[in-house]
């Protein structure tokens, strides 16, 4: 619990998401020790929608839900074993079903840490079968030539892309090993092409693993063993 004390309190002073905002979400995790936090909405910035309804600090995220951001707006919630950062412009929905364990990135940018078990992400360019997992992902959108980023930061994943199914890969990473684009060009030899790491970073990881009362698996000790 101290060294954990210690992780926040070094993700506090970084300023990660602001001067506003961050406070409230190291004074959670601090208060709970190594328990995760409430499920909900734990950090709003700019314009942030539920259900196309606008969104409360506190409100719960649940099956069937739509969380939309804004320009300029950025939100952080938990689920269950989960907790996510969406970013600007993006537009996140999660299925009915919660034996599905699905979620779907409409377009955007979110950051993902989820718990034991397996989840399923669909993007528009490819399904993510998860296990044990961060990721990033950043979806450009439907469309002919659209594009998706993806980082499998740490986990397991299957991934099968909508254009190439025959090009399905399943890998394990433990520190954003491979980091791709898919793509939805046939024009293209190849719908999976190599990428850089771009805009996500460990803190981040720590910060949303910690609000779930974990330790990403790269930190080293007290890490989840999944």
């Amino acid at each position: 619990m101290q060294l954990r004390r210690k992780l926040l309190k070094a993700l506090a002073a970084t300023g990660l998401f602001g001067p506003a905002g961050i406070s409230g979400l190291i004074g959670n995790a601090l208060a709970k020790g190594n328990a995760p936090v409430a499920p909900g909405l734990h950090k709003l910035r700019g314009t942030v929608t539920v259900n196309s309804k606008p969104a409360q600090e506190g409100q719960l995220i649940g099956p069937g839900d739509t969380v939309a951001t804004g320009p300029g707006s950025e939100a952080i919630y938990v689920i269950g074993q989960d907790a996510f950062l969406q970013r600007e412009g993006s537009t996140v929905s999660f299925g009915a079903d919660m034996a599905q364990n699905l979620m779907r990135v409409v377009t955007g940018k979110i950051l993902s840490v989820f718990g034991k078990g397996a989840r399923t992400i669909q993007v528009s360019t490819a399904t993510f079968g998860i296990r044990g997992t961060g990721c990033y992902i950043e979806d450009e959108g439907a469309g002919a030539k659209a594009r998706t980023y993806f980082c499998l930061c740490y986990g397991s994943v299957e991934l099968i892309p909508s254009a190439a199914p025959q090009e399905r890969e399943s890998y394990t990473t433990t520190h954003h090993d491979k980091p791709m684009y898919i793509h939805n060009d046939m024009k293209m030899p190849k719908m999976m092409v190599p990428a850089e790491v771009i805009n996500h970073g460990d803190d981040e990881l720590k910060l949303l693993e910690a609000l779930v009362g974990r330790w990403p698996p790269f930190y080293g000790q007290g890490g989840p063993r999944y």
